[in-house]
């Protein structure tokens, strides 16, 4: 479906509002002009003086967000962008993220959990099918092979007092890692030390790729 850069915009504030928040918009939060357009393309209905999404709207929705989400990462990540300057350069990049250059990107990140600010990024066909069509330039610590080097570019862990943890060892974003070995634990060096940690945790550690000695 095309829809305007408004619409997309005015869908991702509801998404949030519903899926983030619990709550839906209240009818004034937007142009009635809006709104209405809104309605007439199915996305929305009005309920007891608020907007509600759709579930046509809620797959549009989400996949705003994650256009959005995505671009937040492509920015941090690899664009390595000021982060006073990473919401404007997203809004602006999200609208350009169509079919396939979408899926191409979220593969390039290495299918992206969370964007830099720790909010979930709805799941993607790609993400699904796990592709690997085109080659990672981010990838969980889990996914690499023995030789393997690069930085971390991010942690996303589920368990706080892990990534506590991994901080107060110096396992921070930006620190230089390279697997030593996979198996029966994943080794990988960061700084002067070496840890050993198992498949959940290094799934949660996100690493910029370097190369892999042959």
């Amino acid at each position: 479906m095309k829809i305007s850069e408004q619409v997309q915009e005015q869908l991702e504030l509801l998404w949030i509002a519903e899926e983030e928040n619990g709550a839906a918009l209240p009818e004034e939060a937007s142009p009635d002009s809006l709104y209405q357009e809104l309605i007439g393309l199915g996305l929305v209905v009005q309920a007891g003086g608020a907007v509600q999404l759709t579930a046509m709207g809620k797959t549009e929705a989400a996949q705003a967000i994650r256009r959005h989400r995505l671009a937040e990462r492509l920015v941090m990540d690899v664009l390595v962008t000021d982060e006073n300057l990473m919401e404007e350069q997203a809004c602006s990049l999200e609208h350009g993220l169509v079919d396939g250059i979408e899926e191409s990107i979220c593969t390039l990140l290495g299918h992206p959990r969370i964007c830099p600010h720790g909010k979930p990024i709805p799941v993607g066909r790609c993400c699904q099918q796990q592709r690997l069509t085109v080659g990672a330039l981010i990838a969980p610590l889990n996914d690499l092979k023995a030789g393997q080097s690069g930085s971390i570019a991010y942690l996303h862990m589920h368990q706080p007092q892990h990534l506590q943890k991994l901080m107060a060892m110096g396992v921070l974003p930006g620190a230089a890692v390279r697997v030593k070995a996979v198996y029966p634990s994943i080794v990988f060096e960061a700084g002067y030390s070496q840890f050993a940690v198992d498949e959940e945790t290094a799934s949660e550690i996100y690493v910029r790729l370097q190369s892999i000695d042959n």
